[in-house]
């Protein structure tokens, strides 16, 4: 198939779940023998590495720029705009919008767009030549944003209200265009059903489930893993509320128990504001299997986000028992106390993390029921498989699309 997919960032390096999803699609997609043109909106610019990374995978590879983020239009994009901030952030941007018309020039077997606020520059090109595309949602954006929201101060909160509506209305907007939208989460995909008024299909977040496979946790270690990309709220709340309401309980049953908390765009005043030395702090980690060969526990505190969660992902797919909240498992067909452990405050988190590390090979054994669990479930092979299903109805041509 000749794919043409849509991307509002640079899929390298794999610093975010998002990141990892589209890298991980792609290589599978290439290696079946599709032939993509990936279209990128960049707030970052091209390096030799990415290029390097991405290229092998494509046909062809196009960055667009994206302007600043406080550049004079986008402010008054957002501020004027009957779009909400996402969608105006990421719109309004003439050149890509040419760039895609003179694309869609071309026949394309499908056309694949990800996330609904990167699709203003698109809309008007999409709908002159009538071209279906498939639009995925990696969450249900109307929703999400509490973490995002509940840091503006309260002379704001009319301003979020009215953003949230706009996002509602951007939705129906976007997806009642869309020839298939695409879910990643069965939870997600019922609420999107109703705002689209059919069914939408489900492809699952992915691991390399054979390369975690090798990697050997500490499970006698004391040593506590948690991962995210810091420019996305959820993750900045997951070690706020860890640090200042969990880790202390911890530590007062368990003084030697060490946390490492590494990741993308990682604050440096959190170092000064909890200068423990148990308190290991990265920053981007390329290969996390290091990280995971040290720790005994991946621990995800997270209240806030949707989709599923790639970290817990691969933090099961390395055969660490995790322990979370409802959210951190969001999207995953798998069993508290089999599969993970955890709870919805602080004091049951603090308890799962100390039954944890209270026996390693209860540990072990729970790290084992994760990794049998991904490698069935959601390894990219499968993720991929789901994909080419909804690009083949799209088709209808009722041919295979991948051999």
């Amino acid at each position: 198939m000749r794919i043409l997919w849509v991307l509002p960032y640079l899929p390298w390096p794999t610093s975010s779940g998002g990141k990892t999803r589209q890298f991980h699609l792609l290589r599978s997609l290439a290696a079946a023998g599709h032939r993509i043109t990936l279209l990128v909106q960049s707030k970052t610019p091209l390096d030799e590495a990415t290029r390097q990374a991405l290229q092998p995978l494509l046909e062809q590879l196009i960055v667009m720029p994206r302007r600043a983020l406080r550049s004079p239009t986008t402010l008054l994009a957002v501020a004027a705009s009957p779009l909400p901030m996402l969608a105006s952030i990421n719109g309004h941007a003439q050149a890509l919008s040419q760039r895609f018309a003179e694309l869609l020039e071309e026949q394309w077997d499908v056309v694949q767009i990800e996330h609904s606020y990167s699709f203003q520059p698109y809309e008007q090109a999409l709908q002159l030549a009538a071209q279906p595309f498939v639009l995925t949602e990696h969450n249900v954006e109307s929703a999400l944003g509490g973490a995002t929201y509940d840091r503006f101060p309260a002379w704001l909160k009319p301003l979020v209200r009215l953003d949230q509506w706009r996002y509602r209305r951007w939705e129906r907007r976007v997806m009642s265009q869309a020839a298939r939208v695409v879910a990643v989460t069965e939870a997600d995909a019922r609420v999107l059903s109703e705002i689209v008024g059919r069914p939408v299909p489900v492809v699952v977040n992915g691991v390399d489930a054979a390369r975690y496979a090798q990697v050997s946790p500490a499970y006698a270690s004391n040593r506590l893993l948690f991962i995210g990309n810091y420019e996305y709220p959820p993750n900045v709340d997951a070690v706020e509320w860890a640090m200042d309401e969990v880790m202390p309980s911890v530590w007062q049953a368990r003084p030697d128990a060490r946390i490492t908390i590494a990741g993308y765009a990682l604050p440096e005043s959190w170092r000064q504001r909890w200068p423990d030395a148990r308190i290991d702090w990265h920053g981007f980690v390329p290969d996390l299997t290091a990280l995971q060969e040290q720790a005994a526990v991946f621990f995800a505190p997270l209240r806030q986000g949707g989709g599923s969660k790639l970290k817990v992902l691969e933090a099961m797919a390395a055969g660490l028992p995790v322990v979370t909240t409802a959210q951190g498992v969001s999207g995953l067909a798998v069993v508290a106390g089999i599969e993970y452990d955890g709870g919805e405050d602080a004091a049951a988190l603090a308890a799962a993390v100390l039954r944890q590390l209270a026996d390693p090979g209860a540990a072990e054994r729970m790290g084992a029921a994760g990794r049998a669990y991904v490698a069935r479930a959601h390894d990219w092979s499968v993720a991929a498989s789901q994909l080419l299903a909804v690009y083949q109805a799209v088709n209808g041509s009722g041919r295979a699309v991948c051999e």
